[in-house]
This record gives C-alpha cells, structure tokens and sequence, in this order.
C-alpha cells in the first residue's frame, strides 16, 4: 500500500507538468486563437467580444489560474463549437472508444501470445519464418490502408459487416459486434505483430534456461514446459502490453476517421478542424492521465507473475 501511495503521489508533478503544457497549446499555436475560432468573416468586434468570454483578454497566469480550477473543481469547460459540456460531449463519445479499446485488447492477447509462444517453441521451422512474416507484413502496413482493404473485402464484396457506423450496445449485442469487427480487426493487427515479436523473443530466451531443460529431462509435457516458461516471461510481455495500450490512443483516431464511428478519436479530429480548443485540452490532459495510469497497473502486475517482486 506504501508503494502505491508513493507512485500514485509521484505522479502529481508529472500530471502538473501535462497539464502546464496542454493549457499553452492554446497560446502556442500560430495567430489570433480568437480570430481562429471566430472564422474569417468575423469581425474585429467579435473577436474582441470572443477574446473577452475565453478570458484570452486577462494575464496569462491569471487565465491558468482560473483553468486550473475549473479542472480541480471538476468542470473541463464548454465547448466553443456545440456550447455544451465538454464532459457531456466525453460521455457521448465514451463507449464507441471504450468498446474498441477493450476488444481491440482482447483480440490482440488472444491471438500473439499463443502465436508467439508457438512460434519460440518452432524456432527456426517454417511455422516460425511464417508468423514472422505475418508480424512484419501487420506491423508495416499503415492502419488506415488495412482498413480501406478491409471494408472493400468484407462490406462491400462480401456484404458480412457494415460499412461504417456504430450500433450501441443497449441496442443489441449481435449488431454492437458486428460494428465493431472490421475497426478492431484492423487495430489490433499492429498489436498482434508487435506482441507476438516480443513473446517470440522472451519466451525463446527462457526455453534456453537451465531449469527448462531440467523440466524436460524430468519428462514434463509440451505444455506444462511452454505454460512454465511463458509465465517466466510475462514480465516484459507486460511491459509491451502497457506501452501497446497507450499507443492505441493514437490508433482508436484514424480507425474512428476511416470507419465513421462517433468516437473520441473523431471528435478530437472534428474539434482540430474547428479549433475547439476545451475539447481538445480535455481530451489530451484526460489520455495523459489514462496513461500514467496503465503504467501504474502494469508495474503492479509484476508481482503477480514473480512474488518475489518487492515494492
């Protein structure tokens, strides 16, 4: 409990820092950011007028000042374009991000660790060189490209999933999966190839260990060995696990682009294009947060694969 007070303590400077940085997006960015958002035929009283209700008009400190506790208070502002909460605006979009993310997961643990695992045990046989082969073909191929081969392929010729769009889940399971098929195919194939490599590597190093080979000699099965070693190598898997978890913050924007779902990734890509800049500092400060989160959780996780982890 003293260790995760302390790492839950160490990251307020860090969370202080992103949160320093994300409020000067607004004033780094190139021009007038009130004459950016009033649009071009505004005129010089309604900038003036827009500069007043954004509070750009004030001292930079005092604007920070006032930003900053809003966000302790728990309000992340209202959105310039749709003038609602921008917490209203996360909530809508929560569960299209939340279900890609979680099935993109799943998908990608069920498929590279036993890929991987299989691929260390037939090291060097052609079972080996050909998901070796996979994993960089998936790990090279752009995501947006994989998803416009797969909507032609499996929407448009072969008419088994929607074409774009999002069913809710409180509308029914079957059509909640079939919407979420194609993006998360197309997601967790860069995953699968980066996950499987690093099984591949991890669990090939330990088969080499002495105590393995001991298990063997002692006439253990395949797999009762490979579930030994694999548990022997969960600690860097883990590791890849957490830093795949966040880059898919990134990946979740141009699946949601490309497959039309009203997610948060399209609506950090419509309010860019708007410059909706409280939607926009939420969002970044809220995925840095999720972040340092996942890490906390997957630094915790080593104990369970090796008790004699101390904290």
């Amino acid at each position: 409990m003293g260790y995760l007070i302390r790492r839950l303590l160490a990251t307020l400077p860090v969370m202080a820092v992103v949160a320093i940085v994300v409020f000067l997006l607004i004033h780094l960015s190139p021009g007038d950011p009130a004459a950016l958002i009033a649009g071009d035929l505004a005129t010089v009283e309604d900038i003036a007028r827009l500069r007043a209700t954004l509070g750009l008009d004030q001292p930079l400190w005092q604007q920070f000042g006032l930003w900053a506790g809003r966000l302790a208070s728990g309000d992340l502002g209202t959105s310039i374009f749709t003038q609602m909460p921008v917490t209203e605006l996360l909530a809508q979009r929560l569960e299209p991000t939340l279900s890609i993310a979680a099935l993109t997961m799943l998908l990608t643990l069920l498929v590279s660790v036993p890929l991987g695992t299989l691929a260390a045990y037939r090291a060097g046989s052609w079972i080996d060189r050909l998901v070796m082969l996979f994993a960089v073909l998936a790990f090279s191929l752009p995501v947006f490209l994989v998803g416009y081969l797969l909507v032609y392929a499996f929407a448009i010729q072969l008419p088994w999933f929607p074409v774009q769009g999002y069913a809710r889940l409180a509308d029914g399971a079957g059509g909640w999966l079939r919407s979420l098929v194609l993006p998360c195919v197309n997601l967790a194939l860069v995953y699968i190839a980066l996950i499987t490599r690093m099984t591949r590597a991890t669990v090939l190093e330990v088969l080499h260990e002495d105590y393995i080979r001991t298990a063997r000699a002692k006439g253990l099965g395949v797999l009762p060995v490979l579930g030994h070693a694999l548990r022997n190598a969960a600690i860097p898997i883990a590791t890849t696990v957490g830093t795949g978890i966040a880059l898919l913050i990134g990946g979740v924007v141009v699946t949601e682009t490309v497959f039309a779902i009203p997610g948060v990734g399209r609506l950090v890509v419509d309010s860019v294009q708007r410059h909706d800049y409280p939607v926009i500092q939420s969002v970044l400060l809220l995925s840095a947060g999720a972040y340092v989160l996942i890490n906390l959780m997957i630094d915790l996780s080593y104990r369970l694969f090796d008790p004699r982890i101390k904290y």
